[in-house]
């Protein structure tokens, strides 16, 4: 799809702007933003990341959904052949299964010592806001897409629906990350099918036991299933602490600390 980047780019960035706005107009918690401090380095992360992926990747989901299904290869190919389903179905059911899979790896994130030494950089962030979204180490996002290609190959998805699941996989976590607030009444009733800002930012407690609740990052249904999930944080909002008990200095948001955070 050669338009594919000029897609997600689009939704990415107009998504981005909206967000930004909203968190200056009517942030969610009144605490500082720290932006100077921290936007630098979790703006850094992703842009050295974006780098080594197009340095290091020949091909990326969407193209590699096209090369399956000229082939025939992956899970929902097969079955096309077998048990053919109509396309808008065979779309929604491979959406679901890939984030599904980007859960069960969030899960594994935390529960595997090495994993969790690369994830804990972004959890260590802080403050909440937009930013926190891409901010992961360059060493799990190459990891992550090498997982999701993986995903892709097993499956054998249509293009569209891996097209649209990446343009949620961007979107929804700076939504869900993000310094906002909803009406109480319409957050109970979007996190039914998505993931609001209060249910995530429950999993950025510093309370541990709190960060191994919410996993998802598009879809609510997975925590909910799989027994993960929590409504609201134990000291409310306002009173919970986030990031981590540890790498709190000032120091620590810039991007080289953030860079050797997992090795030390």
């Amino acid at each position: 799809m050669p338009s594919e980047g000029l897609i997600r780019l689009g939704f990415f960035l107009g998504t981005v702007l909206v967000l930004a706005a909203w968190e200056f107009l009517a942030p969610r918690l009144a605490r500082p933003a720290l932006r100077r401090l921290r936007w630098p380095g979790n703006l850094g992360l992703v842009a050295l990341s974006t780098l080594l992926i197009r340095v290091l990747f020949p091909i990326l989901p969407v193209g590699l959904a096209v090369w399956l299904q000229g082939r025939g290869w992956g899970l929902f190919n097969v079955l096309s052949l077998r048990l053919p389903l109509p396309e808008w179905a065979a779309g929604l059911a491979a959406i679901a299964l890939l984030d599904c899979g980007i859960y069960a790896q969030h899960r594994a994130s935390h529960a595997l010592r090495w994993f969790w030494r690369l994830h804990r950089v972004h959890h260590a962030d802080t403050v909440l806001d937009l930013t926190t979204a891409v901010r992961f180490h360059p060493l799990e996002m190459l990891l992550s897409l090498a997982y999701k290609l993986l995903l892709v190959a097993v499956l054998g998805p249509l293009a569209w629906a891996v097209l649209a699941f990446e343009v949620l996989l961007n979107a929804l976590p700076l939504f869900n990350h993000a310094n906002v607030g909803l009406p109480l009444g319409l957050d109970r009733a979007l996190r039914r099918v998505l993931v609001t800002p209060d249910m995530h930012r429950v999993h950025h407690s510093a309370d541990l036991r709190e960060a191994s609740t919410n996993f998802g990052f598009c879809f609510p249904w997975w925590d909910r299933l799989f027994a993960t999930y929590q409504d609201q944080p134990g000291l409310g909002h306002a009173g919970m602490t986030i990031g981590l008990s540890i790498f709190r200095s000032p120091m620590e948001a810039g991007l080289w600390r953030l860079l050797r955070m997992p090795f030390v």
